[in-house]
């Protein structure tokens, strides 16, 4: 069997970036996260900001609670990332050897990143929906990821699974513009490639950085409404103690959610948070592609040592006459 070099060396490259940018990152996420999760009118909210979600850390003396469940969001981002930019390559590259094309269309391009999407998201849902009980637990008290995810049923641990299928086309729509202006960028560079095993062409860290700001940002903005509503699902439990169980269980789902956000804080309910999901999920995502980019060649040489070794280990035999 031989092995696709290209799509091991994308998943590789994109899923070391994602382990970076998410342990970089990691305090702002969980701030981020608890303030999502408080649905409550504005007179009675106990965040007002989301710094005082870091002024109560500090306070309380529990800053290293910032990063409570920060192993398990790793194993997420990781894995995720990974099976992401796996099949993300491999669609566009199956489509471009079956189309006959050169390039792939923005709507092949969505329709790659979406079906990538789904397949990483049935996979690894449990630990989005752990690692997001972890972040919202009072700070200190978080449990590790088997209490976590054994104090409900298994079904629980997919809490939020239609809705994150449904945020695939968030991704969907960052990686679909972030290669289409990519590809604007390097069509010089490109045009004069011959050899088709030299290494793919790679941004500079400051236009990886700018694009991936810009396409996530747009992305983020498209898709918030379901962001804020997902939290909402995953951390009812963990979070809202105001709530009765069953307004819990309800809340649980998609409408009960919409309906939480809608009686507590109205229309504009649906956007609190925006400006903190922005300012994570942007310097997040080009903290990632610009890692990505930086590796890719190394990944790319990494790759075709790995790829030549296994063609020497496994020589081809030759028929018997």
């Amino acid at each position: 069997m031989q092995l696709d070099l290209e799509s091991l060396s994308e998943a590789t490259s994109g899923a070391i970036g994602s382990l970076v940018s998410t342990t970089v990152l990691y305090p702002l996420d969980t701030c981020k996260t608890k303030y999502q999760a408080e649905v409550q009118a504005s007179h009675q909210r106990k965040y007002r900001r989301i710094s005082d979600v870091l002024w109560e850390a500090i306070s309380k003396r529990q800053v290293l609670s910032l990063y409570q469940g920060l192993g398990t969001k790793n194993v997420q981002s990781f894995v995720s990332s990974f099976i992401y930019f796996y099949g993300y390559s491999y669609f566009k590259r199956l489509y471009l050897e079956k189309s006959g094309n050169k390039n792939i269309g923005t709507a092949a391009n969505l329709i790659a990143a979406t079906m990538s999407g789904v397949c990483t998201i049935l996979i690894t849902q449990p630990l989005d929906t752990a690692s997001s009980r972890m972040q919202t637990s009072e700070f200190g008290k978080s449990k590790g990821l088997w209490q976590t995810l054994s104090e409900g049923t298994w079904s629980d641990a997919f809490d939020g699974l239609a809705i994150s299928i449904l945020l695939t086309t968030n991704p969907s729509i960052q990686y679909t513009a972030f290669d289409q202006l990519k590809h604007r960028l390097l069509k010089g560079k490109m045009s004069k490639k011959t050899d088709a095993k030299s290494s793919p062409e790679s941004l500079s860290a400051f236009s990886a950085f700018m694009l991936g700001a810009v396409s996530k940002c747009a992305a983020t903005c498209l898709t918030y409404p379901a962001i804020r509503c997902k939290v909402t699902i995953q951390a009812a439990d963990s979070y809202d103690n105001k709530s009765t169980e069953a307004e819990k269980k309800a809340q649980r789902t998609i409408s009960g959610a919409l309906y939480t956000i809608w009686k507590r804080e109205g229309l504009l309910g649906f956007f609190n948070g925006l400006q903190a999901q922005i300012l994570k999920t942007v310097l997040s995502s080009a903290l990632l592609l610009m890692v990505k980019e930086k590796i890719t060649k190394s990944t790319w040489i990494l790759m075709l040592i790995i790829g030549r070794y296994f063609s020497t280990a496994n020589p081809p035999k030759l028929k018997e006459s």
